[in-house]
């Protein structure tokens, strides 16, 4: 890729994603657990509200504390991980299948990529998904140039460690499928091509050697520090959650098979032009590398179709394969027809690329001037207010983007009703830190409150300060002194002097 369309690519993608506040609760969360690892200094464990947080691995972590730390705690710092995965997964797309495919389907899979709007959505939204699937794509891709240079009697070895350390980058940004579905879609792309014998290529010494050094260091660490940790993150996390229900965004089987189409509109229409097959006078290279893409979209639906929950997220990977597959339909069009009919073809393509920009930028117009769900405001103001040592109380919810927006140093208390029957049902914030008490069951005890409990922190020496839903303020009105200090969105900070308990304090944790 050249250096100005280059610079376009990254400019296009990064002008915005400082313009509008963390969204809750995956910005919320996320970035959270990440400026939770800077204010602490522990890069190894994560956590949230202080308890151990093993639901998803650290290298999203450590992209944006590492970012936060150079360049401030701001929205722009904390959307580093998705905007790094989205250039590096564009351009690995452009220098591996320009290899194969030609500089003109490379450069218009690239320009069709950054302006799907939910690619561009994605890639400043501070959440794993885009750094998953990047992953994931970057091993399909640089896999499938190793095997294509295998064939074409070229050095390829690069390519495979290349292709391996993607993948161990992906276990550390998601866990397994970081590998199972690059893996997978390589080896049925291999067999139903007749490239079988070139798996055992692939499966080089130097290159597991190094998927091992990068991606197991962590888990082995986890597992020595916390007892239990391997089953709650490979068996429970990863087998029981893909097999169980209770998890969110319940959907049929053929969920993904339409929302892939709807979500990459305006550019899925072209899909009905490409094909499987070879064109004529086409080189072998080209058939191998359209079958590879079409391998990677339907092994990846296919996977993740197959779990009752199905996240919009989980199909993020497909889009850097439909990319190139939009791209190529659309230059065999070009190559088919007349000349009127290329220029209406020309014509076309603009109008879509027309309606793309416009959709993504009518997005960020949203986000910044409607989204109104987010805690900043309140964040800041117990920011401003609070004292140091002041407690912090979470009142039947847990604010995830207060933390970060208050500068907080300590976890806060979070008052709720933690012996729920049915609290492991519902997966949620409670269920969270549920999970993640186990890890640490000390700190749990004094943090995690019934709500008599929590208001009880009002007896100490210090005012306490209550964030609470505005729905729910109605338990704080009637206590001596109370008064509101700021309100945004929904959400009401409290400050409770110290003292006027009377006899009547409750537990106090």
């Amino acid at each position: 890729m050249r250096l100005l369309p280059a610079v376009a690519v990254v400019g296009w993608l990064a002008f915005s994603i400082g313009l509008h506040s963390l969204t809750n609760p995956d910005e919320g969360r996320y970035v959270g657990v990440a400026w939770e690892m800077l204010r602490s200094g522990d890069w190894i464990v994560p956590t949230e509200n202080g308890l151990p947080f093993f639901h998803k691995p650290p290298l999203f972590y450590w992209i944006t504390a590492a970012s936060m730390k150079v360049f401030g705690v701001n929205e722009w710092a904390a959307r580093a991980a998705p905007l790094l995965a989205a250039v590096t997964g564009a351009a690995v797309l452009f220098v591996t299948s320009r290899r194969w495919t030609g500089a003109r389907r490379a450069r218009r899979a690239v320009a069709i990529l950054v302006t799907m709007p939910v690619f561009f959505g994605a890639a400043q939204y501070a959440n794993l998904d885009l750094l998953v699937a990047t992953c994931i794509a970057v091993a399909i891709c640089l896999a499938g140039d190793a095997v294509l240079r295998l064939r074409a009697g070229e050095r390829y070895f690069n390519r495979v460690v290349a292709a391996w350390t993607a993948a161990a980058l992906g276990v550390l940004a998601k866990g397994l499928i970081g590998v199972a579905l690059p893996g997978a879609v390589i080896v049925v792309w291999l067999v139903i091509t007749g490239q079988g014998r070139s798996v055992l290529r692939l499966l080089s010494p130097v290159g597991i050697t190094v998927f091992v050094v990068i991606a197991a260091p962590w888990f082995i660490a986890m597992q020595e520090r916390f007892p239990g940790f391997a089953h709650f993150f490979f068996v429970y996390q990863h087998f029981e959650r893909f097999a169980a229900d209770g998890f969110n965004n319940v959907q049929p089987f053929w969920f993904y098979v339409v929302l892939v189409p709807l979500a990459t509109l305006p550019w899925s229409p072209w899909l009905m032009d490409s094909c499987w097959r070879a064109r004529d006078g086409e080189a072998a290279a080209v058939t191998l590398w359209r079958r590879l893409m079409w391998t990677a979209v339907v092994v990846v639906l296919l996977f993740f179709s197959i779990p009752q929950s199905k996240p919009p997220g989980y199909a993020l990977p497909v889009l850097f394969p439909l990319a190139w597959l939009i791209a190529d339909a659309f230059t065999g069009r070009l190559q088919a027809r007349g000349t009127p009919s290329r220029r209406r073809v020309r014509v076309t393509a603009m109008a879509c690329l027309g309606i793309a920009v416009a959709t993504c930028l009518s997005t960020v117009g949203w986000a910044h001037f409607a989204y109104r769900k987010d805690n900043t405001a309140v964040g800041e103001a117990l920011r401003r207010l609070r004292g140091p040592g002041e407690p912090v109380l979470f009142l039947r919810e847990y604010f995830f983007d207060v933390p970060l927006h208050a500068r907080l140093t300590e976890p806060a208390y979070v008052a709720s009703d933690w012996r729920d029957a049915n609290l492991a049902k519902r997966d949620n914030w409670r269920r969270e830190l549920a999970e993640a008490a186990r890890f640490d069951p000390d700190l749990a005890q004094r943090v995690l409150v019934d709500e008599a409990g929590g208001l009880a922190k009002r007896c100490a020496a210090a005012p306490l300060w209550v964030v609470v839903k505005a729905d729910a303020e109605s338990s704080l009105e009637a206590l001596p002194g109370a008064t509101r200090a700021a309100a945004a969105n929904g959400v009401s900070l409290w400050r409770i002097p110290a003292g006027g308990c009377g006899d009547a304090r409750g537990p106090t944790s």
